[in-house]
């Protein structure tokens, strides 16, 4: 934690010229996108392996035609033809599991009062007036939603929101154009059907995220989520 601290730190030090006062809050964007620099292989990596899913889906079809009334020999099935195409089912999900060990590093760095026996100087920084460890209810308690910095959270829900309804309307778009495929008989495969209903609002729940974590852990939160929005835009077209 020190060690990252420090990190933390002599960033926010090299950009105290160019941001002053939100060096630190600067210093955290720039940290997040050189961690989404680092896991855009792995991004690339889960795009070519949706793709390569999609192509499959014919032949995922015939097998539950053939397997439906026995599930496990379905999946079975389905996995044993996964590892013939070599496509691995969980591809997509590693981009988001290699970031959580930087956000929770984030959350707990600015949650403590001290780090290494010593007063944690990060908590003296600020996003303009919003300080990088209080959340938005200390920004309520402080001036209200239109205090800065209530103001400063408000900022944040916007850009949280925009992005959350770009994310919406992609994945509806997506869905319709990749339905699932159903079982043999055309049963719809179980489960499938609430999940076509809440999947295209789960960016929506980044909003509560960024309300009950520390400032500094929202920015790395909203930093993310708007490099990923625009990746996958980019990677999955």
């Amino acid at each position: 934690m020190s060690v990252f601290a420090d990190l933390v730190q002599q960033l926010a030090d090299l950009l105290q010229p160019l941001f002053g006062a939100s060096a630190a809050a600067a210093a955290i964007v720039l940290f997040t996108a050189l961690a989404r620099l680092l896991v855009h292989p792995l991004s690339r990596a889960a795009a070519r392996g949706q793709k390569a899913r999609a192509e499959l889906q014919p032949k995922v079809a015939e097998l539950r035609k053939k397997h439906g009334k026995n599930p496990e020999k379905l999946q079975k099935a389905v996995l044993e033809l996964h590892a013939e195409e070599k496509v691995s089912p969980l591809s997509g999900c590693l981009p988001s599991l290699f970031q959580l060990p930087a956000f929770f590093l984030l959350y707990h760095l600015f949650s403590n009062t001290t780090i290494g026996g010593k007063a944690n100087e990060l908590l003296t920084h600020q996003l303009l007036a919003a300080p990088l460890g209080d959340r938005w209810t200390d920004a309520l308690d402080d001036g209200g939603v239109f205090g800065g910095a209530g103001l400063v959270y408000v900022a944040l829900f916007v850009v949280v929101a925009g992005v959350a309804a770009f994310n919406f309307r992609r994945t509806k778009r997506m869905m319709a154009a990749n339905p699932a495929v159903p079982v043999g008989g055309g049963e719809p495969v179980p489960g499938m059907g609430a999940m076509s209903k809440v999947m295209p609002f789960m960016s929506f729940f980044t909003l509560f995220t960024v309300a009950v974590v520390p400032l500094a852990a929202a920015l790395y939160v909203v930093t993310s989520t708007t490099w990923s929005a625009v990746e996958r835009a980019v990677l999955y077209r």
